[in-house]
């Protein structure tokens, strides 16, 4: 059995402009941040390892610290553009890191293992990129356009209907890629 590992980003709890500047489909920001929490502990169990590519809570850090202790799994965090509130909460989080390179034990890949690089920000290239190593990121609230050619893409929220998107559905958005090695043997 695979891991349960889990990728998001983005959720700015305590934001009430990112409702507007996203277009987010919430009422107040009591609604979002509670249908936020809903979906994140819908498919995240209390065990799960959770990867969040930065910008958790605009919130102060009281409401965030509330925030946090209800989500459910171990949160790595990899720092955005907006965590001042977060990190005065340090003991939530099982890391906290601008960057990482993460190395998931699977045996579909050639050497049973898949390298995933987890940056706040898009890359247009990155560490083992020509290896097929993945990279992830947010920031972006999905204005940018996918590039097919890359094995990279937003985990945000704002692109996955608010909810954390799991190793093994980032898996099958990888496979759909036209991405091919660029020392690959031409035929």
């Amino acid at each position: 059995m695979k891991p349960n590992i889990f990728f998001t980003a983005d959720h700015h709890f305590g934001h009430e402009n990112i409702i507007k500047f996203s277009e987010r489909p919430f009422e107040s920001l009591d609604h979002m941040n509670e249908e936020l929490i809903k979906r994140w502990n819908e498919k995240i169990e209390p065990g799960d390892t959770v990867y969040h590519l930065g910008d958790m809570s605009l919130g102060k850090p009281d409401f965030t610290k509330e925030i946090l202790d209800r989500l459910h799994g171990d949160i790595h965090l990899i720092k955005g553009n907006h965590e001042g509130a977060a990190l005065t909460y340090p003991k939530r989080f099982a890391s906290i890191r601008d960057y990482y390179e993460l190395k998931i034990d699977d045996p579909d890949q050639n050497n049973g293992k898949q390298k995933i690089i987890l940056f706040h920000y898009a890359m247009r290239t990155w560490n083992g990129s020509h290896r097929g190593a993945w990279q992830l990121y947010g920031h972006s609230h999905g204005t940018l356009p996918d590039d097919e050619m890359a094995l990279s893409f937003d985990v945000g929220v704002d692109c996955h209907n608010f909810y954390p998107v799991s190793y093994e559905e980032v898996k099958e958005i990888m496979k759909r890629k036209k991405w091919t090695p660029p020392f690959a043997p031409r035929n």
